[in-house]
Parts: C-alpha cells; structure tokens; sequence
C-alpha cells in the first residue's frame, strides 16, 4: 500500500528572479533567431524598391533591442544576488567547499548518471539549485559576459555612441572581426544547447520528485516532505507544533 506524505509549501523564486528568468528567455529566443539571419541571410528575392523592402534592417533591430534589454536584465539579476534571499544570493552559484563538492559528486551520481538506489531517496531533494545547477548557472553568466562584449564590440564599426565604442580593444584582442563573429555565434548556439538541457532537466525533476519545479518558476513556490521539517525541530528542540519559519529551509531541506 503506498504512503502518503504531507508537504509544506516552501517560497523560493521572488518575483525579481522569475522575471529575469522569463525576460531573459524571450531575449535568448529572439537574439538566437535574429543572430542567426544575420550571419547567414537569406537570399531573397523581391521586385520591390530596395527603399520598401527594409527587413532585414528591422532584423538587426530587433536583434539590438533585445540585446539591450538581455544586458540590462543581466545587470538587474547581479543586483539581486545581493538584495535577493538565500536562493537567489551569490553565494549559491560559488558551491566551492566540502559541503557543496560531497553534494556535486551525489547530483552527478544520482540526476546525471542515474545512479540512484530502487526507491528514491527524497532527502536529498534540493529546495533551491542543486550544486550542479548552481555551476551550470555561472557559466551560464560567463558566457553572457562573453556574449555582451563581443557583440559591442562587433558593433563598435557602425556606432555613434560611447558604450560601444568602449569595446574596441575586444577586436585585436580576439585576432580580428573574423574571429569575434567566430565565437558571438558558437556562444549562441551553446545557449541553444544549455536551453534544451535545462528544459528537458525541469521536466525530469518535476516528474521524479513531484514538487512543484515547473510551476514554481511561474508561482515561486516549492513543496517539501511535512515529516523533513519535523524531524529538523526535534534535532532543534522545538515542537513540531511550533512555526515553520523557526527552522532555517537550508538545513532542513538540503542536509
């Protein structure tokens, strides 16, 4: 006969990080598709005035405008590692301690390598970003950085103000306009790749554990086992009757 279990819902996403999470999506989707048109356009053909048939200059700019909005959401989202909770802090995309190495090797064992036992061990569910996630997400970062200054600075040729014009030195860096467009495009394309994982891996860990990952990007909330948090406040020497909030979520969920 199955078990049933009591969950407690837990807040996790406030509401600045589901909206750079969302924006910054619709921003990768559009840079992708515009980016891609302009390295490699179609060769269209139109009797129309080459004056009436200005599309692909509506492509770069959409392509520019998204990339602004991309750049300043990245910078809303680096504010809120500082004025955000424990799960959007930047303290948890910097997993570099015992702790966080001991639980790296247990996702890679039991999510990537499906290493896990017969019956699935729900103590080892991870509220906010597992480890792993967390390391992902800083590249993640690393590559938007990358993604930013080599795109200003591909810009730098046709600008007429200052931002990107302070991107200049980018191009002999990289050993020419050649080489920047090289590596703009393969950034692209491995935010395509980091797009399909996460996606399929949401989905994976919505079905396996049943809490609430999809939903929780949209609502904020996360479920976690009722009995984790009783069993935290007898360790603790409270009451199980006594307020959820008197237990820190990081010790009770990720321990």
């Amino acid at each position: 006969m199955s078990t049933v279990h009591l969950y407690n819902r837990v807040f996790v996403w406030e509401v600045p990080v589901r909206l750079f999470h969302w924006v910054n999506a619709l921003c990768i989707l559009v840079l992708s598709a515009t980016g891609y048109l302009i390295g490699d356009p179609p060769a269209i053909m139109s009797a129309a005035e080459a004056t009436n048939a200005y599309w692909f200059g509506v492509v770069r700019f959409i392509h520019f405008a998204a990339a602004y909005i991309f750049i300043a959401f990245f910078i809303y989202r680096i504010a809120w590692m500082f004025l955000g909770n424990k799960y959007a802090s930047w303290k948890v995309f910097l997993p570099f301690h015992a702790m966080g190495f001991k639980k790296i090797l247990f996702v890679i064992k039991e999510h990537i390598l499906l290493q896990n036992s017969k019956v699935y061990d729900f103590r080892h569910n991870f509220i906010g970003h597992n480890p792993v996630a967390s390391l992902s997400y800083l590249g993640v970062f690393i590559l938007m950085i990358l993604q930013i200054i080599t795109g200003f600075a591909l810009y730098d040729d046709m600008a007429t103000w200052w931002l990107p014009k302070m991107f200049g030195w980018v191009i002999p860096l990289f050993g020419g306009d050649l080489n920047v467009r090289f590596w703009h495009h393969i950034i692209m394309w491995l935010f395509v790749i980091f797009s399909v994982i996460h996606i399929y891996l949401a989905f994976w860990h919505d079905w396996l554990e049943g809490r609430g990952e999809i939903s929780s990007i949209i609502a904020g909330y996360k479920f976690c086992r009722k009995e984790r948090y009783d069993e935290k406040k007898k360790e603790a020497g409270l009451g199980v009757e006594e307020l959820d909030s008197d237990i820190d979520l990081e010790d009770l969920t990720e321990k």
